[in-house]
């Protein structure tokens, strides 16, 4: 039987947020009962906390995730392609016989006999030949990614006030989140990059599992509001990159081993595979790790936020 862990405070999700930081986890990394939702009561009087009890779950690593999900690939493609062996000999035993062609009736050839010499001239005479287009060959399709709508231009700032005060700015934004979170001591570090004009900003501390959230949502969203303050009033866009413990490096490399699996099935099994939804950035990494593959082709489908990769077999 698993140990549960008991935790109250003010109101559930405070409580939720009190057993993250003390077990050091993610909230979808505890399994969670609620005893008491606790109440206000009446201007504070007869006032009840939330009680709940937790319990560590333990979680799988990205690496064992995807080894997990190749395997799966590997074991269904090989019953597939055997299923799919049976079809083509079951398909090619079927072959249709040959139709057989009726002589001429006599009638017909009596008729032909008697005809004019003109009308046979006629008929021996060969059609005019129509001109043969050649084909084409097809273009290769390009990711179906709907285009990005204009928005502030990109342009490299030089000044070296204007680029403290936006690093400035996104520490500032950054320290009263992590504050009002009770994080702790969080470490931030920031770099604006001349070659893009992005902003770059990197946290270290001990409950960074919280700010990364499942598959990254939690870090996307703040790296959404701190865009809103650092860009406010502004009149060139300044592109905002949050990181912390090398997750972005460890969440491309997860999704480009994901598509080479899923690429292998769709070749062995021709059959299209459609993703989960995706943010714009991981929908890119999908299709530029198979841009040159030379079985399958991807395309976006499919209206934000259920936006979503449809691997399937290319068209010889």
């Amino acid at each position: 039987m698993e140990d549960y862990i008991q935790f109250s405070a003010k109101t559930k999700s405070e409580a939720i947020t009190k057993a993250c930081i003390e077990l050091g986890v993610s909230s979808d990394q505890l399994e969670i009962q609620v005893i008491s939702e606790g109440s206000n009561g009446f201007f504070g009087i007869g006032s009840k906390p939330a009680v709940i009890k937790v319990s560590k779950v333990e979680p799988v690593s990205e690496e064992e995730e995807m080894k997990e999900i190749v395997e799966t690939v590997k074991l269904d493609s090989i019953k597939e392609e055997k299923t799919f062996k049976e079809e083509i000999s079951a398909m090619e035993e079927r072959k249709p016989e040959p139709v057989k062609v009726a002589a001429p009736k006599k009638e017909a050839r009596e008729q032909k006999a008697s005809l004019p010499k003109q009308e046979k001239a006629r008929q021996l005479k060969p059609a005019k030949e129509r001109p043969t287009r050649e084909k084409q060959p097809r273009e290769p399709k390009q990711a179906a990614e709907k285009p990005v709508k204009a928005g502030k231009p990109i342009e490299i700032i030089t000044d070296p006030a204007e680029i403290k005060e936006v690093e400035e700015r996104a520490r500032v934004f950054l320290h009263d989140v992590f504050a009002s979170m009770n994080l702790g001591e969080v470490e931030i570090t920031s770099e604006y990059n001349t070659t893009d004009g992005s902003l770059e900003v990197d946290f270290e501390g001990q409950d960074m599992g919280i700010l990364i959230g499942k598959r990254g949502q939690t870090l996307d969203s703040l790296q959404y509001l701190t865009s809103l303050v650092v860009n406010k009033g502004k009149s060139n866009y300044i592109r905002v990159k949050l990181d912390t413990e090398d997750y972005r490096k460890r969440r491309k490399e997860t999704l480009e081993n994901l598509a080479r699996g899923i690429a292998y099935k769709v070749k062995k099994t021709r059959k299209t595979v459609v993703l989960e939804p995706m943010n714009p950035y991981e929908r890119r990494i999908i299709h530029s790790a198979l841009q040159g593959n030379k079985f399958v082709e991807t395309v976006s489908e499919g209206e934000e936020p259920y936006r979503h990769v449809v691997v399937k077999l290319k068209r010889n």
